[in-house]
């Protein structure tokens, strides 16, 4: 059941950074998609709530307490975040979104989906280790990204108020990428415990 549970949990943050990149590539256009990030988020909760709780029922669990517990909560923080930054999108009233905004949801995307593809293996316990570099070189180019649009703020001329708005945006989502990178690092672990 605990297998399961994380296969939900990886569909999960896969539609939840789906429609955050849709929602920035419609912007803003598509502002209900913000209340379907916000479901996944709902649906995130759930499952956390329901691993939990079958790990406190549970006497024998198949693979360590402590990572069951660690893997659904890291995987609990990136729809999260994703909802954070789609909720955010409303309540600063951005009036465009910035280009590396767009990039980073496609890298962030791209490493939920490496996520939802080890957690639907895991049950077997497989080598995971290409799928744990290509999300640590997804979350590199996180990084390079969100430096660079940091810069681009400072350097275009944009209102102090943009600064901030989109400086706080473009952290959230390099958080969400960082967040992948953690729950891969414990995919990875559980793997190498149990193999």
């Amino acid at each position: 059941m605990f297998f399961s549970l994380f296969e939900a949990a990886g569909d999960n943050i896969v539609i939840a950074a789906g429609l955050l990149d849709e929602m920035l590539q419609a912007f803003p256009d598509r502002p209900e998609l913000a209340a379907q990030v916000r479901d996944c988020e709902h649906r995130g909760d759930e499952i956390t709530h329901e691993l939990v709780q079958r790990l406190n029922n549970t006497f024998v669990t198949p693979i360590d307490r402590d990572d069951i517990y660690q893997l659904s909560s890291a995987l609990d923080d990136i729809v999260d975040l994703i909802e954070e930054v789609a909720d955010y999108l409303g309540l600063y009233r951005v009036p465009s979104v910035m280009s590396e905004a767009k990039e980073m949801t496609r890298v962030l995307g791209a490493a939920c989906r490496q996520i939802a593809s080890a957690l639907a293996r895991l049950s077997k316990f497989p080598d995971l280790h290409e799928q744990t570099i290509e999300i640590h070189r997804l979350e590199n180019e996180g990084d390079r990204i969100v430096r660079q649009a940091i810069a681009s703020l400072f350097s275009n001329g944009d209102s102090t108020l943009d600064v901030l708005r989109w400086k706080d945006l473009l952290e959230r989502l390099e958080q969400a990428i960082d967040a992948t990178e953690r729950a891969a690092f414990i995919i990875e672990g559980i793997v190498l415990k149990n193999a």
